[in-house]
């Protein structure tokens, strides 16, 4: 993995985290933003023809790979599939509905059938045998246009935010939408207290982005370590 490129995105970030909140600065964060949301997506995502780290982290990935569940690293246990349906729904619910008050992505077009799953929720506080469940049965090629979907709406979404939006609090009664739409479980009720306290700004520095980096940056460690190969005994 290219840890000057992890580095820069980094400070990318702490750039924009320090400039959201001014209205001064709005279209300069916009583009900031932009430019950081397009290299955790594929280049068409951004329109780009610049490496990106989702690009990276589904390079060369082969089935077994992407559907392996359980995985053993300290920091996670769960299969790469699950890794990239959670940071595209966190990204679908937190955009759609709680930014822009609009229809998720995964409801606007029959990816229920194309991704061959049943589930709607984050993810969060996922049972084993349903993470079982999505990391076998889920569709490797239709996540990945699902993805590119959801990211194409986010950047229309930000495009579109009128300078002050940023400083907005999530209302409530989108919070409550993320129950009716199943997007948020009641085992994981605490996630959506957690966002019914950020604003515009934190869920665009958070789910829309870090959080995505953290996330593809397991799939590359769990990539990494399942192809590794193993040493022979008899060579050392």
């Amino acid at each position: 993995m290219d840890l000057e490129a992890q580095r820069a995105w980094s400070e990318s970030h702490k750039a924009l985290n320090n400039i959201i909140l001014k209205p001064q600065e709005h279209s300069q964060a916009i583009q900031l933003f932009l430019s950081l949301h397009a290299w955790l997506h594929s280049p068409a995502v951004g329109d780009t023809d610049k490496p990106t780290l989702e690009e990276l982290a589904v390079q060369n990935l082969d089935e077994s790979t992407f559907r392996k569940y359980p995985v053993t690293l300290p920091n996670t246990k769960n299969s790469i599939a699950w890794h990239l349906w959670h940071i595209t729904r966190i990204e679908d619910m937190t955009m759609n509905i709680l930014v822009a008050d609009g229809q998720q992505v995964l409801y606007a077009g029959n990816w229920f059938d194309k991704m061959n799953t049943g589930f709607s929720h984050s993810g969060n506080e996922m049972s084993e045998a349903d993470i079982a469940d999505l990391s076998s049965s889920i569709h490797f090629e239709s996540l990945l246009a699902y993805r590119t979907a959801v990211g194409k709406q986010t950047r229309q979404i930000v495009s579109a935010l009128e300078p002050g939006r940023f400083k907005e609090k999530v209302a409530p009664d989108r919070i409550k939408r993320l129950f009716d739409e199943h997007a948020v479980t009641q085992d994981a009720s605490w996630l959506a207290d957690y966002w019914s306290k950020k604003t515009v700004a934190g869920l665009m520095l958070m789910p829309a982005t870090r959080h995505i980096f953290l996330h593809l940056k397991k799939c590359i460690h769990i990539k990494d370590k399942l192809n590794k190969p193993l040493k022979n005994p008899l060579q050392s």
